[in-house]
């Protein structure tokens, strides 16, 4: 049997996605910059699909930026809120995606910008009286609060619309790469009061390379891409109409089955939980998988074994895509740093399984019986 758990570094695409996506291949080729009626055809269908994202965020169509994806997102808020915003502090936590956490201390090296980060609870949530301190302390800076709604490696959330009112009462600009969560929970930017958020449609059954930034209507920020007028003069380069197209289309997808798709993952995601501790005596949890917590990931702590080096690869081998950390660092061998920072114990191994609508209990009940011919018995 083949399982894919690996949802958090990307998900399948949809196959309405896929189907969306044909017809644009075949008959949408016209430049949409262009003034033919070949370029009109594809600035329609963009500006199009530009409004229905809008939607589903209640957002105004001119607050979004189509992008190559979450990262390029970040770094488009990061440095343009320091070069067009007159930013001169940085407010983040040492488990943020990297796009954000060296983005903020390349900028801080290269322009001398002051970088704060917030501290954690044992379970890793973030300290929001730590966050309250930092911007009291530097009331005299303009600052700039980079947040992830929900973290990629543990799950855990923010609360988000608490966050973003106090980063409000100190007059602070708010961040939040919304990049797992974005689809997986409903967002109205209104009731917020969001700054900026950012999005990747890969995570969510949409296709890789494409994403988008929300900027408030009331903030202008220079682009860090130029060549062109292109996304309201903000992200030059000939649109991706196949991408952008796609991640419409799915987002249609997970906001119309959005309700069946969090009771189902949730289901498999508490079952699992529930079985693991019944299998493996001492195994933990990495974050708080039963808390205020990602429905679609649960990062599992395993005791010592014989074959602790070897994890991955054993799971590998009997079919199953798991993840030891974020995909995004992979190659890397200093271990993760989200774990590293919440003071996981980086000698025992850690595997984060990450689930979609595509999963079934026939695939977990295989996962752990997998589970249960490499642990039990086995510890050291």
């Amino acid at each position: 049997m083949k399982v894919y758990l690996d949802n958090a570094a990307t998900t399948p695409m949809d196959k309405e996605v896929i189907e969306a996506i044909i017809p644009i291949m075949e008959n949408n080729f016209g430049n949409p910059s262009s003034i033919h009626s070949f370029g009109r055809s594809s600035r329609a269908i963009i500006e199009k699909s530009r409004k229905k994202v809008a939607g589903y965020i209640n957002a105004a169509p001119g607050e979004i930026v189509f992008t190559g994806g979450g990262t390029e997102a970040d770094n488009m808020v990061l440095r343009g809120a320091v070069d067009d915003l007159g930013v001169n502090h940085i407010i983040t936590s040492k488990i943020e995606h990297h796009a954000v956490i060296d983005t903020a201390e390349i900028i801080g090296d290269q322009k001398n910008i002051k970088v704060s980060f917030v501290s954690f609870d044992k379970k890793g949530y973030v300290d929001v009286a730590s966050l309250e301190t930092l911007l009291e302390e530097n009331k005299d800076k303009k600052t700039l609060v980079s947040l992830m709604h929900a973290n990629n490696e543990i799950g855990n959330k923010i609360p988000l619309k608490k966050v973003i009112d106090i980063c409000k009462s100190y007059g602070a600009y708010f961040h939040s790469d919304t990049v797992q969560t974005m689809c997986h929970y409903k967002f109205d930017v209104r009731e917020l009061g969001i700054d900026f958020l950012t999005c990747s449609a890969h995570k969510f059954h949409g296709p890789k390379g494409i994403g988008f930034l929300y900027i408030n209507e009331n903030i202008q920020l220079k682009p860090i891409i130029t060549g062109g007028a292109q996304e309201r003069n903000v992200r030059a380069g000939t649109e991706n109409i196949i991408g952008i197209v796609g991640l419409t289309k799915a987002m249609e997808v997970a906001y119309r089955d959005l309700k069946e798709h969090q009771d189902h993952v949730q289901g498999i995601k508490t079952y699992m939980i529930e079985r693991l501790e019944d299998l493996i005596p001492g195994i933990t949890f990495n974050g708080d998988p039963k808390g205020d917590s990602l429905y679609t990931v649960l990062n599992a702590q395993f005791p010592n074994s014989d074959m602790d080096e070897m994890l991955l690869y054993n799971f590998d081998i009997e079919g199953i895509a798991v993840s030891g950390g974020s995909a995004c660092s992979s190659g890397s061998n200093v271990g993760s740093h989200v774990l590293r920072n919440i003071g996981a114990d980086m000698t025992k191994p850690s595997i984060r399984f990450s689930f979609s609508k595509y999963n079934t209990k026939e695939e977990i009940d295989y996962t752990l019986s997998v589970v249960e011919a490499l642990f039990v018995a086995k510890t050291v």
